[in-house]
């Protein structure tokens, strides 16, 4: 509450309200998501895109944040590097594929150096076939997938692949004090290090070089979600064609969220796509093949699955739907 009255703000309504949200099968719409304009709308294929514009709008958000200055100048200026030098940090998970997919799809303010670095040569791998590096090349981007784990030492070789100048904008994407004082130590002069991994840890801490702080103008930005704008940037980015799936690992029904949803923790993977009007153990995408070996509806959904290179898509969606009895 503010001298003058009640300020609405954005945060997602969640469990808030008794008639939106909350996995609902139907929804009553109240009237403050028209009165804060909060109604967006998708003009994409398929449904699941825009069901995770809120996670993409997370991504979007952080390079939005991201800010450079200028030598003699108060100004901030807000936004990555263009054309310029951006290491992700931990970055293969499915946030960080996001972020990747963002990256490559965006039309303006796109660096020209892009590297993705991981300890996980599986995930690495899985990354590099989703999102190639002759897409990248396509793009203008030099892209570039890096086992920080087998190098001696990861900060000479960063910067040796940056050309020796470090980067203009690190994200790092895990809460590993290693992985932040490594992003720290990578960046160039007037880097910004975005720490968009949230920790657990309220006393997390990392070494920071403040010398580099006072000479280069090193800083530091951090973000936990986007804004309004940065959904419909989401949406509208998905609807010219982005696909999000890549953030996504299992898929189920409206029997499988309480479960779901009280011991997530526990269930590992990316995203958990939930289709509230249908009946459907919560399922890993990786499971099909073996499931289709006895059950004609995740036969078929391997298949589909399998050739979308192992990732969920709108034929998936619409095969589903259909089995279900209730594609619009």
């Amino acid at each position: 509450y503010y001298e003058n009255g009640p300020v609405g703000i954005l945060s997602a309504p969640g469990y808030s309200y008794p008639y939106i949200g909350g996995d609902a099968t139907y929804v009553i719409i109240p009237n403050e998501v028209m009165e804060k304009k909060c109604l967006l709308t998708y003009h994409g294929e398929g449904y699941y895109p825009a069901s995770l514009a809120e996670p993409l709008s997370c991504v979007i958000g952080a390079m939005h944040a991201n800010y450079h200055t200028t030598p003699g100048s108060y100004q901030h200026k807000m936004e990555i590097v263009d054309g310029g030098k951006m290491a992700i940090l931990a970055g293969v998970g499915p946030m960080g594929l996001a972020a990747i997919n963002f990256v490559l799809r965006r039309e303006e303010l796109k660096p020209s150096l892009l590297v993705v670095t991981d300890i996980d040569q599986s995930r690495l791998n899985r990354a590099a076939s989703i999102y190639t590096v002759e897409l990248a090349a396509s793009r203008g981007i030099d892209l570039k997938y890096i086992n920080t784990g087998k190098i001696e030492n990861p900060v000479e070789e960063l910067k040796a692949i940056s050309g020796g100048t470090g980067f203009d904008d690190v994200f790092v994407f895990a809460p590993v004090r290693a992985v932040v004082e490594q992003g720290d130590a990578i960046l160039g002069f007037d880097g910004c290090l975005n720490f968009f991994a949230g920790p657990d840890n309220p006393n997390f801490s990392a070494m920071l070089n403040f010398y580099n702080v006072h000479y280069a103008y090193t800083h530091i930005a951090g973000t936990s979600g986007g804004n309004n704008d940065d959904m419909i940037e989401a949406l509208d980015i998905m609807s010219k064609g982005l696909d999000p799936a890549g953030l996504v690992t299992h898929i189920g029904g409206l029997n499988a969220v309480a479960n779901a949803t009280n011991n997530l923790p526990n269930v590992a993977g990316g995203k958990k796509l939930i289709y509230t009007h249908i009946d459907m153990p919560l399922t890993p995408i990786s499971d099909f093949a073996k499931l289709g070996e006895t059950d004609d509806l995740f036969k078929g959904l391997a298949e589909i699955c399998e050739r979308n290179n192992g990732l969920w898509c709108v034929e998936a969606e619409n095969f589903l739907l259909a089995k279900a009895g209730i594609l619009l």
